[in-house]
C-alpha cells in the first residue's frame, strides 16, 4: 500500500522523484552510510533522512550533490536518473550546474582525530571552507 502511494507521490512531485532515486541508492548501501554521509556533509542524521525520503518536501541542496555522489557510489544509470529528475525539479539550479562548475580533486594529508565522527566533521569543514572560498573568488571576479 505505501509503495503505491510513494510511486504516486514521486510521479506528481518532481522533488520526490529524485529523492526516490537517492533513497533507492542509500537502501543498497551498507548500514552506517547515512551517518557517514551526515558526517561528511556536517549535518545531523535527521537531515539525511529528510533529504532522502520522498515524503518530505525538503530539497537536496545542490552544493551537497558531489559529496553525495562520491560517498554513495551511484552507478552511471542511477546518477543519470537522479540528475534528470533533479533537473526537472530545479531547472535553474540544473542550468547553473550544467553551465560548467568544473571541479578538480586535490589530496591533503590530515591527522586522524581519533574517531570517524570527528574525522567526518573535519572533512566537512574543509569541504565547506573550499566551497565558500571558491564562491568568494568567483563573486570577486564577476564584480570586476
Amino acid at each position: 500500500m505505501s509503495e503505491a502511494r510513494g510511486a504516486t507521490t514521486s510521479e506528481k512531485d518532481p522533488v520526490a522523484a529524485y529523492k526516490a532515486v537517492f533513497k533507492s541508492v542509500l537502501d543498497k548501501r551498507p548500514s552506517g552510510m547515512r551517518l557517514r554521509l551526515a558526517d561528511a556533509l556536517g549535518k545531523n542524521r535527521s537531515f539525511i533522512s529528510q533529504i532522502s525520503n520522498p515524503i518530505y518536501a525538503t530539497p537536496i541542496p545542490a552544493q551537497h550533490l558531489s559529496t553525495i555522489f562520491q560517498l554513495c557510489h551511484f552507478s552511471a544509470a542511477e546518477k543519470a536518473a537522479f540528475l534528470a529528475a533533479y533537473e526537472d525539479a530545479h531547472p535553474q539550479r540544473a542550468e547553473t550546474m550544467k553551465a560548467g562548475r568544473k571541479e578538480r580533486t586535490i589530496t591533503l594529508q590530515a591527522p586522524s582525530l581519533g574517531s570517524a565522527k570527528k574525522d567526518g566533521q573535519f572533512d566537512a569543514l574543509l569541504h565547506e571552507f573550499v566551497r565558500r572560498l571558491a564562491a568568494l573568488l568567483r563573486d570577486s571576479e564577476r564584480s570586476k
